[in-house]
């Protein structure tokens, strides 16, 4: 497993596109994968690699908490694509050996070598993953969100909601529905990319508005 290098052309090009369909190297949320990979990378990955460009500029973020995040930071070749070998480092490390290779050797011939054979298998991985079709599963989810009283703001209430954004979110239409008593719940339809967003992690950001929400349930949910 891994990326090639990382801090090559080449193996920024194989983490946008492993990055293509995930919001995060393992998982939902940040985690020390992201950190671990996050600072291999010398600098932000160019705008074209726009995939690799979004997750770097999010996991950035992080940066005062990256200690918190759940997870333990694992070597490179435990993370990306099962077919690419992690090669990040290699070239400095060849570089320091010949810094101190008094007498010269073949080193720097076998370095091109193995970079050259490392280039072709890139290459052959982006041909392979450019034929796979992009299928992206999607939901429409409808959830209901109860306040704790018929003096809750409703109003704010649901801007705190759709304050929510990640990637394979999108919010839809919303409507207040009465429940009894003067209390009103809000329902609210949203459309999610399954490999990016799920309802615990909608249910886990949502009822973190613990002053306007007591609880969220899925009213109706369906596959696209």
């Amino acid at each position: 497993m891994g990326f090639g290098d990382l801090k090559s052309a080449a193996g920024l090009r194989v983490l946008n596109d492993f990055l293509a369909d995930r919001s995060y190297i393992e998982g939902y949320v940040p985690s020390q994968a992201d950190i671990a990979v996050f600072e291999a990378i010398a600098a932000p990955p160019p705008a074209d690699l726009f995939h690799a460009l979004r997750w770097y500029n999010h996991i950035k973020s992080y940066e005062k908490q990256k200690a918190s995040l759940p997870g333990v930071k694992k070597a490179l070749g435990k993370y990306g694509p099962a077919d690419v070998e992690d090669t990040t480092g290699a070239a400095t490390e060849s570089k320091d050996d010949d810094d101190i290779d008094l007498f010269g050797s073949d080193d720097e011939e076998e370095s091109e070598e193995a970079k050259k054979l490392r280039e072709e298998r890139l290459a052959q991985y982006e041909s392979k993953k450019s034929k796979k079709p992009a299928v992206v599963a999607k939901s429409s989810i409808l959830l209901d969100v109860k306040p704790w009283d018929d003096e809750t703001d409703m109003a704010k209430l649901e801007e705190c909601v759709r304050s929510i954004q990640a990637d394979g979110l999108v919010w839809g239409s919303s409507k207040l529905v009465p429940v009894g008593y003067g209390i009103k719940k809000l329902q609210i339809q949203c459309v999610v990319e399954d490999d990016k967003v799920g309802t615990d992690m909608l249910e886990e950001r949502i009822t973190a508005f613990e002053d306007y929400v007591q609880s969220m349930d899925v009213a109706a949910f369906n596959k696209i």
